[in-house]
């Protein structure tokens, strides 16, 4: 019993070694409360299966801080992506568990939970690639954000990393690919057609199929709305939240609001 004993906790620590060899410092997630970071784990990915394709990676990206950010914007992104962003501590359990009965549901994996700090912790230091392994480690690194940045400051970081089409990082450049503008311009409707991208902007993305991501952003409208963002006629988006956009590939992590449509 003892030999058995001793053999599960070599076991135990081995794997927990094997998935802190993989994280990042601490020190390196502690300097992001004042450093920009440089090339991110999906920017590095993307990279990767560009040259793969025998095609030269495109990279466009320009920072701006989040008081240059259009209020829009990051209220459709908070409606979307984690209405509770401001009130957990990097991981919304209430998310995940409608997420496992979804997927449970569907027999599939139809429905990620992650919040914003989680898809920042991803976007930083992994890739897209689903596996347990990653979302271990994710968890540290999102335990590690939460504890060492400010929640306006994971929003920033967020808002100028994540990707938004093929080789488009962050706000500005989203918003001046798509709308030909500046991300503190951007309206709701515009600031709801980019969020509605994130779940997976290679797929849901209105230069490769428009009525597909004309559908993502009604349902961010139809969020922005019931989260109390949007005031009087929402163009008539209707008492029910339009169907979510099928993806298949990069689940989304959309949340479904609150009861009392609280932020």
């Amino acid at each position: 019993m003892k030999r058995v004993l001793l053999f599960l906790l070599v076991l135990v620590l081995g794997f927990a070694a094997y998935v802190f060899w993989g994280l990042p410092s601490r020190s390196e997630v502690r300097a992001l409360a004042k450093k920009r970071p440089g090339l991110t784990g999906v920017m590095k990915q993307r990279e990767e299966e560009a040259r793969r394709k025998g095609r030269k990676p495109r990279h466009l990206q320009a920072w701006v801080p989040l008081s240059q950010t259009s209020r829009r914007l990051i209220e459709a992104v908070i409606a979307s992506e984690d209405q509770r962003f401001f009130g957990h501590e990097g991981v919304d359990w209430a998310a995940i568990q409608k997420s496992v009965e979804v997927n449970a549901q569907k027999g599939r994996f139809a429905r990620g939970g992650s919040t914003i700090t989680q898809q920042l912790a991803k976007n930083l230091f992994f890739s897209t690639r689903k596996s347990p392994l990653r979302k271990l480690r994710e968890l540290v690194v999102t335990y590690w954000l939460e504890q060492d940045l400010s929640k306006t400051r994971i929003l920033e970081l967020y808002l100028n990393v994540i990707e938004w089409g093929d080789g488009i990082y962050g706000a500005q450049a989203a918003a001046q690919t798509y709308y030909g503008k500046p991300a503190a311009a951007l309206d709701e409707i515009e600031a709801a057609g980019l969020v509605a991208m994130i779940p997976n902007p290679r797929r849901i993305n209105p230069q490769v199929d428009a009525k597909r991501h004309a559908r993502a952003q009604k349902r961010v409208l139809w969020l922005m709305a019931h989260a109390g963002f949007l005031k009087g006629d929402v163009r008539g988006l209707g008492a029910e939240p339009p169907a979510e956009v099928a993806d298949e590939d990069e689940p989304s992590s959309t949340v479904e609001p609150s009861p009392d449509g609280g932020v």
